[in-house]
């Protein structure tokens, strides 16, 4: 049993004892229940542990990068009890089943927390679609342009089409990440340490466009789509403009977007490289209402790390990505509390709203016949974030210096506090039972 004098409860916060047997919560209520007793502090919080379906974990092929361990691990410690591994960056990528069981093997006895996958879009595998959903993917992903690496080439927007009808025959879920090749082609091109060239170089506009590209894919074919990592403001209308419509379009936005700004980036400084890019201040404000009001639906962390050898100063050349898989909790928490915005929102966005867009609605929660993935969370508690003192692979981080509000104490999967010795972590297939890794 779980004893909470704070508990974040789907009707809101209140005191509660959470009775848990065989890693289900069967009781939510007040009163003696039996059974071993965790009381949490007075400053702390109880939590149902987040669900990050954004997250590159890169393993096999480049797990000097990151890897099924150490991220895992990290994600515990951050209070994310469930990740959802995107196809690219491992090398064989997710597009087809005898990739994905190459990626299940690899996940296999390494995991702390539990992990489902993504499956893999490129030119060419619309036959692979229906396969991949079978085995248990949860949707699959595609780039509208260069995706960074050769292996996991763009589709256009015509094949984008065809992929949606494909999903729509089995009521599947395309992720996008769109940006509009073209007009990032017709760019200027990114210069050497200079952020505010780098910027230029993926406008807004090229986001807009391709957002507006799925949401008529996804009109046309009925089919369900998802955007990735809205950094554009400017897109918002359109996307609550689609969802009046009855289009069947979701989206989300990642800490980096809502807590760094443009103005604050300093020259060279590539650790806050990533595609699409960090825009101004004012832009960030509009982001935070598009959660506020609905429009966007969810907060994942995007986490995409990379040997600290790739982050040259050059922000042409520099990997793109932003590590923050253990952070994200504190981080989005930090920049909430001080806009007067409820932990209660923050975790519906990261917790709930992530499980049920995977259809994982017996995680992100703290109800009777839910996982008993739980956090103990200190929300009034500081610290400043150590890259050296993260349990990412390796120690670059875009927050280094930056002191945030909230720590996690505990990471309970399952019932069971995560401790990063035993990896008790599932794999998760969409539409079936866990298997134990």
């Amino acid at each position: 049993m779980v004893r909470a004098r704070r508990a974040l409860l789907p009707g809101g916060e209140t005191a509660c004892d959470v009775a848990i047997r065989d890693g289900v919560i069967v009781e939510v209520g007040r009163g003696p229940i039996g059974g071993p007793v965790l009381e949490l502090a007075d400053d702390e919080v109880l939590l149902p542990g987040l669900v990050d379906t954004h997250v590159h974990v890169n393993e096999p092929g480049r797990t000097h990068w990151e890897g099924f361990a150490s991220a895992t691990r990290a994600a515990a410690a951050g209070g994310v009890t469930t990740i959802v591994d995107m196809p690219l960056n491992s090398i064989p990528p997710t597009t087809d089943v005898a990739a994905l069981e190459v990626k299940r093997a690899a996940a296999a006895g390494r995991s702390f927390v539990d992990v489902g996958f993504w499956g893999g879009a490129v030119p060419g595998n619309t036959a692979d679609l229906r396969p991949l959903h079978e085995a248990g993917v949860f949707g699959v992903k595609c780039f509208l342009l260069d995706s960074g690496v050769e292996e996991f080439p763009p589709i256009g927007l015509d094949e984008l089409e065809r992929d949606l009808a494909e999903l729509a025959a089995f009521d599947g879920l395309m992720i996008v990440h769109a940006e509009d090749a073209a007009a990032v082609e017709r760019a200027p091109a990114p210069r050497g340490a200079s952020y505010a060239a780098f910027l230029a170089s993926r406008p807004r506009g090229a986001e807009n466009l391709a957002i507006a590209g799925v949401i008529e894919r996804a009109r046309w074919t009925g089919a369900r789509a998802h955007v990735l990592h809205v950094s554009s403001s400017d897109a918002l209308p359109m996307l609550a403009s689609a969802r009046r419509d009855g289009v069947r379009i979701t989206a989300e936005t990642c800490p980096h977007y809502l807590v760094l700004t443009a103005e604050e980036v300093p020259d060279g400084a590539t650790t806050h490289k990533c595609c699409p890019p960090i825009r101004e201040a004012a832009n960030r404000d509009l982001l935070w209402q598009g959660l506020l009001d609905g429009t966007i639906d969810a907060v994942v962390s995007d986490h995409s790390p990379s040997t600290a050898d790739l982050k040259t100063p050059d922000f042409g050349t520099a990997w793109g990505g932003v590590a923050s898989l253990q952070l994200g909790l504190p981080l989005v928490w930090t920049e909430a509390r001080r806009r007067g915005i409820g932990l209660d929102r923050v975790v519906e966005w990261m917790a709930r709203r992530t499980a049920d867009l995977v259809g994982l609605t017996g995680k992100g929660r703290i109800a009777p016949g839910a996982a008993a993935d739980l956090v103990v969370f200190a929300p009034d508690a500081t610290f400043v974030v150590d890259p050296h003192r993260l349990h990412h692979r390796n120690p670059v981080s875009a927050y280094a210096g930056r002191t945030l509000h909230g720590v996690v104490r505990r990471t309970l999967l399952a019932g069971v506090e995560v401790t990063g010795e035993v990896p008790r972590g599932r794999a998760l297939r969409a539409r079936a039972p866990g298997e134990v890794l």
